[in-house]
């Protein structure tokens, strides 16, 4: 079977080593020069199921309503002329509800749990190098008051088999030596000894290099301009080298799934979240965290790699600019430096930001629609890393027939 994915992230790449090894002919086509270099390229590098809560809560609206008039807001909304993010945005607002809050918290992580034990299996298997850490995360908190409510929402995650722990302070220092200094400013935060970090970046890579080994052919500076139909039948796909034939097609093209989903008459519910990310080095005079993790009131993470520390943060709602500052980073950085004041060499900064496809649930887009022989692997959001392996083996396994693990109605 011939297989054409548009993509060449996380998504199109995990697809495309699943259905490789599977005995599929498959070919990649990607606009950009190489693999990852969209949304995979410096994302924050966590792998944690621990962390799955969808953004529609009953608070968002309270936030993004405030970062039209206060500066410094994790979440902000930047007004546009763009009519499809105030349509994505009463999609998503009418998620803003407990019901649906915890509904959909509930399917992202059982998916995240799923998804991390294949990350695993496939680490296992190919012995992938990605500067991969197996010690947890943790989810900090300034105040009593919100680690105590921390510690109630933390069931719907417990209640779905993921391990969190409720640590006061001085336990915390113990899990990460490296906050000491926090001893007395924070009052302690959630545990998820399971979660992990990694180069999302670095894993696309050698997995790039497993599957050309397995015969996929990659298709690079390549567009699609367009789609021929037979029926219910995709039957080709238009791109800037010419037309492609394939028996079987999948759209993972993250915040361009949408364009290209309309080519065939599709409206696809994602819109570009924009997170930004900025990179340090590390050396042995450093006093660097052994463990990633976040802090909740600031929303930052971080994550440690072999000579680098990355900090992120922020969810912009500004359409598909990507462009970015030095000054859009003084929030993150003041917010790193006071995490670990010696934990890199701050004068040395590598910035980047990118585009989270974001669906108003939270969940992805996957598997068949109304064509026959298309499918979706897509709209993963802030969890890509996190959901990559998972998703590609449900994809891959109602593509082949096989009855996929999970339940494709909680993602359609």
């Amino acid at each position: 079977m011939r297989v054409i994915i548009i993509g060449g992230g996380l998504a199109g790449v995990t697809t495309a080593y699943y259905l490789a090894i599977a005995g599929e002919t498959v070919t990649v086509v990607e606009k950009a020069s190489g693999v990852a270099l969209e949304t995979s390229f410096a994302n924050a590098g966590l792998i944690c199921p621990g962390h799955s809560y969808t953004w529609a809560s009953p608070q968002a609206p309270i936030t993004l309503i405030k970062s039209l008039f206060t500066d410094g807001q994790a979440l902000r909304l930047k007004p546009t002329l763009d009519p499809a993010m105030y349509a994505w945005c009463w999609e998503f607002l009418k998620n803003c509800t407990n019901a649906k809050a915890h509904l959909f918290t509930s399917r992202k992580a059982r998916l995240s749990k799923y998804s991390q034990r294949k990350l695993q299996e496939l680490r296992q298997k190919e012995g992938l190098n990605f500067e991969g850490r197996s010690k947890g995360l943790l989810y900090l908190h300034r105040s009593q008051k919100a680690l105590d409510l921390a510690t109630v929402n933390m069931k719907v995650m417990t209640d779905n088999g993921l391990d969190l722990q409720a640590l006061p302070m001085s336990k915390v220092v113990e899990v990460e030596p490296a906050l000491k200094h926090l001893r007395d400013e924070l009052a302690g935060g959630l545990y998820c000894p399971t979660d992990e970090t990694g180069d999302a970046h670095l894993f696309t890579r050698a997995l790039y290099a497993r599957c050309v080994g397995l015969g996929v052919d990659f298709r690079f500076n390549t567009e699609v301009t367009g789609f021929e139909t037979s029926g219910r039948d995709v039957a080709s796909v238009s791109t800037t080298a010419g037309r492609l034939l394939a028996d079987r097609f999948v759209i993972a093209a993250g915040t361009l799934s949408p364009r290209l989903a309309k080519f065939l008459g599709y409206k696809v519910p994602i819109y570009p979240v924009k997170g930004y990310s900025v990179t340090f080095p590390i050396d042995d005079s450093h006093f660097w965290p052994q463990v990633g993790g976040l802090d909740e009131h600031n929303l930052i993470a971080w994550a440690k790699f072999k000579d680098r520390l990355r900090f992120t943060g922020t969810a912009e709602f500004c359409g598909h600019d990507k462009s970015h500052r030095p000054e859009d980073f003084n929030h993150i950085i003041k917010a790193a430096r006071q995490l670990f004041p010696d934990g890199a060499d701050f004068s040395k900064p590598s910035y980047w930001a990118g585009l989270r496809p974001m669906t108003p649930s939270g969940t992805p887009i996957l598997g068949r629609r109304r064509h026959t022989n298309l499918f979706f692997n897509t709209g993963h959001g802030h969890l890509g890393w996190t959901w990559s392996c998972g998703t590609a083996t449900l994809v891959t396994d109602e593509m082949l027939g096989r009855k996929p693990e999970l339940d494709f109605e909680d993602f359609s």
